[in-house]
């Protein structure tokens, strides 16, 4: 579950941070200010990067499997 939130995070952190930077140097396409979608899809991208790198899913246990006596 968290690495596909991970994955959408980072596309649509590198979707907007594309988009933020285009505006800011070119043709706005969107009607959102271009410095707000850079931030927003910087941390986004960041954020989705750092939970790929760092957050493992593990299976869940029940009880009955680790016992150890």
């Amino acid at each position: 579950m968290i690495k596909i939130l991970a994955i959408i995070m980072t596309i649509g952190g590198a979707i907007a941070l594309i988009l933020g930077v285009l505006g800011i140097f070119g043709n706005n396409m969107v009607s959102l200010s271009p410095w707000a979608l850079t931030i927003l899809g910087g941390v986004f991208f960041i954020s989705g990067v750092s939970m790929l790198k760092y957050r493992k899913d593990k299976p869940v246990q029940s009880n009955g499997d680790n016992t150890s006596d």
